[in-house]
Order: C-alpha cells, then structure tokens, then sequence
C-alpha cells in the first residue's frame, strides 16, 4: 500500500528535550484527530541521558554528568548529542496496520538502507537493542539506537544515528543496558558525512520502506 509522504522538518542548533516532547505530544493529539499529516522531525539535542520504560538505575553510572529525563518511550538509558541525528517519527500507525513489531523492523531497515549510502553495513542482532557494525578483531558496536513510544495508535519518539558526537559521553551510561560492546559513529568508521549528507539518505530511503 502507498502512503502519502509525511511533514519533513529539520531543525537546526540544538533543540530542548523537553522542548521535543512536548512537540511530539501536540502533534500526535494532532494526527489522532485528523488535523495534522504524519511528521519526521531531524533534530540534535544538547548533551544529555534519557531514561527509557525499562532502565535501571545501576545503569546510570555518572548521574552528574548531563541533565537526566524520563523519556517514555520503551528501552533503557540512551545519549544524545551534537554530532547525532535523531529523528523523531510520528505516524498513524493504526491506518499503516497497527503491528508495532512490524514498525521497528522498518525503522531499522529504514537506517540500514540508509547508512548503506556511506559503505557502512549496520546488522541487527538478536537480544540486543539497536543496529550494530563491525569494528574488526571480532568486535562489535552500536551506531544507531532505537526507542518508540504508541499513543492511541500513533508512533512518536523514534531512532538516533551517531554521525560524530563525543563518543566519550556515552561512558556515562549502560548504552541501552548492554555492556560489553562499544558505541561507535561515522566518523570514527572513517567518514566524514556531514549532517545534510546523512538527511539526504535518510530522506531518500524513507519511500523504499514506509511506502
């Protein structure tokens, strides 16, 4: 079935987390009542942690770091940053079917196809949240992380794609609560995509996947 584009925005600077949310909340209502399209919104935020549905506490390992918020969505503790491109996906899903698994498939199709555009194989692996890379010697690590939130049948929060933030800053947190795995960007696998490159992919491979 073919759906109509969704609203494509772009923000630049960094944009307030809770600034977001209550974004996302406003158009959701919008979408659920009819009044607004469906909206893709690419942002960055400040640094910061975001605390999933399921996070753990002993998975906060430097609480002082960056401002902490309950996100909401499902998952565990996530970073954001400059240098990362989040965006934030806002459909019907209950119009597009209503399988929430079938939804996070296509966001992670949506990124491997995407990230395809820069020579970067990202997998996804059985058990453990996001999309992954090789990094050679047997190693592995995540560059983009997933987590989504349904409201009466409309989808909201969405995926964040490491382009070249402060990989330190992931230290202070369990990425997502999986250790022994690093968290890796495009940039240190060697690319020097800028953030329009990166949106251009994004945007270009939207249609392949959600129609």
């Amino acid at each position: 079935m073919t759906y109509p584009f969704p609203e494509w925005s772009v923000s630049p600077g960094l944009t307030a987390y809770l600034e977001a949310v209550a974004a996302m909340e406003a158009r959701v209502a919008a979408i659920r009542a009819k009044e607004a399209p469906e909206w893709v919104w690419l942002l960055e935020h400040p640094p910061l942690y975001t605390a999933g549905t399921s996070a753990k506490a002993s998975d906060l390992l430097d609480p002082d770091r960056f401002p902490v918020y309950p996100a909401g969505r499902g998952g565990q503790y996530t970073y954001h940053g400059p240098g990362q491109r989040v965006a934030y996906v806002m459909l019907d899903l209950k119009a597009r079917g209503g399988d929430i698994r079938r939804y996070v498939h296509d966001l992670e199709e949506w990124l491997i196809r995407s990230l395809s555009h820069f020579a970067i194989r990202a997998e996804r692996r059985p058990g453990r949240v996001g999309l992954w890379v090789e990094t050679g010697q047997g190693q592995e690590a995540k560059i983009a992380a997933l987590g989504v939130r349904v409201r009466q049948g409309v989808t909201y929060h969405g995926v964040a794609v490491n382009l070249d933030p402060d990989l330190s800053h992931f230290a202070g947190i369990v990425p997502c609560g999986i250790q022994g795995h690093g968290v890796t960007s495009l940039l240190a696998l060697g690319h020097t995509a800028s953030l329009e490159d990166l949106d251009l992919a994004l945007k270009s491979e939207w249609g392949s996947v959600f129609g």
